[in-house]
């Protein structure tokens, strides 16, 4: 491997790190930026420095000051609520039926209606009787339709109210919903609150829609149909949407029988770290790293989709998921390439929105995604926060 080829992996490495660390929140982020040092990693050549933000000066001096007694004994507390954490996680894990139907609520009406979307012979009719057995899903298409920039007017001018879903789907027309469905899905699988991670859910939502609409731009290079990209491109968050559910469901299990032995024991001290104790942004982000690729690629399988080409891809994708991963894929489906350039360029989108990313390093991660002049000019012409639906 080049030193040209070691700096990239590196510096893709680090800022895929650092767009976990802006899931959980943008404070957690920049707090990381000034306890790891990125910057201090030596490429063998001068890179641009950057000088430390005042927010990490005062996390330093915070963490500083907080090694006292009573800190010490909340870490421990914490460490220790974390490895019962940990270990429940894992029996979870194992358990992919719960994980799917209960933790994310996927029901079989969706997959389903996918399948449809992918084939020729998809037609409205086919669509509308798995629809209304989603009655969110009805929902959400009659107020997508209603919105004032979609509604159609009569003869007089005067706006036309959709008021079914039947007629909402009539409305939209194949085409966009190979879109709209996709995306209203993973919305409804998405935690409902994501405290004390307040904006979690908002960031979730714009990584896998700009993924899925930069996945839909790239298809084209690859002679890959596009409604593929997109709608596996919308799926590739579906570990992180069970794993931070997960996660937060079972803190407060956890959580809450400990401070009830705590307080049934008379354990003074130990009560009183627990209840200072809330969900750790560093055991969630860890979490994420390490299995999100993998419970996507599981809860996909499961979906047994007959019509969209994903289980190979998910193989590929969730092997390779973290650029320092060595498991190099000789020759990668079409698919899995446009995988992997998607998703890294909308984690350079997340970072740009929150200033997280300079321009040199954007420059390298582009050319670790090995993206070429065509797909980025393509790229640069999208609007990535909405469907820019057209209808007729």
């Amino acid at each position: 491997m080049t030193t040209q080829e070691n700096k990239q992996i590196r510096m893709a490495q680090a800022l895929s790190e650092r767009a976990h660390d802006l899931l959980i929140s943008l404070n957690f982020a920049q707090k990381q930026i000034g306890y790891i040092h990125t910057f201090d990693i030596s490429y063998g050549e001068n890179i641009a420095q950057r000088t430390m933000l005042e927010v990490e000066i005062a996390a330093a001096a915070k963490r500083q000051e907080s090694s006292t007694t009573h800190h010490k004994y909340i870490a421990k507390a914490s460490k220790h609520l974390h490895s019962v954490i940990e270990e429940a996680i894992a029996k979870q894990l194992h358990d992919l039926d719960t994980i799917y139907h209960e933790v994310v609520g996927i029901q079989d009406s969706v997959p389903a209606i996918f399948d449809i979307l992918a084939v020729r012979s998809a037609s409205v009719g086919r669509l509308e009787p798995l629809v209304n057995d989603l009655s969110w899903l009805g929902r959400e298409l009659v107020s997508l339709v209603n919105l004032p920039q979609y509604r159609k007017k009569n003869s007089k001018g005067t706006s036309i109210k959709v008021d079914t879903p039947a007629l909402a789907l009539r409305y939209l027309g194949l085409e966009n919903l190979q879109m709209v469905i996709p995306t209203m899905a993973v919305r409804h699988w998405m935690p409902h609150a994501t405290e004390p991670f307040g904006l979690m859910k908002r960031k979730m939502r714009e990584l896998s829609m700009s993924t899925a609409i930069a996945a839909k731009e790239l298809a084209p290079f690859f002679g890959v149909k596009e409604q593929h990209a997109f709608t596996l491109g919308m799926l590739l968050e579906l570990g992180k949407i069970a794993l931070v559910r997960l996660y937060l469901r079972t803190f407060e299990r956890v959580w809450q029988a400990k401070v009830q032995i705590a307080r049934d024991k008379k354990q003074k001290d130990l009560h009183t770290a627990l209840m200072e104790l809330s969900p750790d942004p560093l055991f969630l982000r860890n979490l994420l790293l390490e299995h999100s690729a993998d419970i996507s690629r599981k809860l996909i399988e499961k979906m047994e989709l007959r019509y969209l080409p994903f289980n190979a891809v998910m193989e590929e994708y969730s092997q390779t998921y973290l650029p320092k991963s060595h498991k190099k894929i000789a020759d990668p489906l079409p698919l899995t390439q446009v995988m992997q350039k998607a998703y890294g360029y909308a984690q350079m989108l997340v970072l740009k929105d929150s200033q997280l990313i300079e321009d040199d390093e954007a420059e390298i991660l582009l050319s670790h995604l090995e993206l070429t002049e065509e797909m980025r000019q393509q790229l640069a012409k999208c609007a990535f926060h909405n469907l820019q639906l057209t209808i007729l």
